[in-house]
């Protein structure tokens, strides 16, 4: 039986070196039961050691790491078993069939060979593989790998599955095809911790994410919460049918409002904090008698977010 926590995975001072190489240094790191966790850093930044770490197949030289409520992380075998794992660029045995893959899966985790069955075939069906269950994986797209990769990782029924670069290599129907599984997974109630340094896909697909950075963590929260708390004050661009003096009066008068820039019948408005103010500008301009024929707001993303963060600079 499981313990119940708030938390999935919780890691406090965690560090990990290789001789004279730090590869994850005094790391802190929670993931909410039941959200998908994005791990995002540049190549080398730390995850898949992090995520090693974990699983228990690496040892910490500092700091303690829980996992579904028990220290230690994976290496106890009863928390194991209720972790799934899709390492970075699977490899999977060409000579089987997909079937065969996850049944054989099926009996490592003790199913029997009814459930094992059952199993393949639901999960199949999950990842879009059920008309392609009988072909041998060498016969597989790099999409196909994946996907069946993703199956794996929920052979024996995980409270919490961990994504090494579930897109990596992918075209972009293949990542949509993976953020579809994902968002699948996590509605089936379990937490998912996905390792990515795709930017757009973690935006996409998380609710949660942590950066980190040689090894360091730079930030960690919502993505809402952290676009937030981090963003530069929107930008709303305003382009009228005409200017008149009562439309810049009824702009200036805006209480969010902190600079105009009129460039002939274009405005661009600064506003001294974040939220979505369109509706706003839009009644102040109507109510002094104007039209506006286009409007744009400009916000920053989790990409220039994350170069920030990466740089220094945030």
């Amino acid at each position: 039986m499981m313990v119940m926590t708030d938390f999935a995975i919780e890691a406090v001072g965690l560090s990990k070196s290789f001789g004279r190489i730090t590869a994850v240094a005094n790391f802190d790191l929670k993931v909410v039961t039941g959200t998908v966790h994005g791990f995002l850093g540049p190549n080398g930044a730390g995850k898949t050691t992090t995520i090693k770490l974990i699983l228990g197949l690496l040892k910490p030289n500092a700091g303690s790491i829980r996992v579904l409520g028990f220290e230690g992380g994976g290496k106890k075998i009863d928390v194991r078993r209720k972790i799934g794992y899709m390492p970075e660029l699977p490899k999977l045995p060409f000579i089987l069939k997909g079937r065969e893959l996850l049944e054989i899966y099926g009996e490592i985790y003790g199913l029997s060979k009814k459930d094992r069955s059952n199993s393949a075939k639901r999960l199949l069906e999950l990842v879009g593989l059920s008309d392609r269950a009988d072909d041998r994986i060498a016969h597989y797209s790099k999409g196909m790998q994946q996907r069946l990769g993703l199956a794996q990782a929920l052979v024996g029924d995980p409270e919490l599955v961990i994504l090494d670069e579930p897109s990596l290599g992918l075209d972009p129907v293949g990542m949509v095809e993976v953020r579809g599984i994902i968002k699948k997974i996590s509605s089936e109630g379990r937490t998912v911790f996905l390792s990515s340094h795709l930017l757009h896909e973690v935006q996409q697909t998380c609710s949660h994410v942590t950066v980190i950075n040689r090894g360091a963590k730079m930030i960690e929260g919502s993505i809402p919460t952290l676009l937030e708390k981090l963003s530069e004050s929107n930008k709303i661009t305003v382009e009228l049918e005409k200017v008149s003096d009562d439309i810049m009066k009824a702009l200036e008068g805006l209480n969010f409002v902190e600079d105009i820039k009129w460039e002939g019948k274009r405005a661009e408005i600064l506003c001294s904090t974040t939220g979505d103010f369109r509706a706003d500008v839009s009644r102040a301009i109507s109510d002094a008698g104007g039209l506006i024929i286009g409007m744009k707001v400009d916000e920053r993303g989790l990409e220039e977010l994350f170069l920030e963060l990466i740089k220094g600079r945030a």
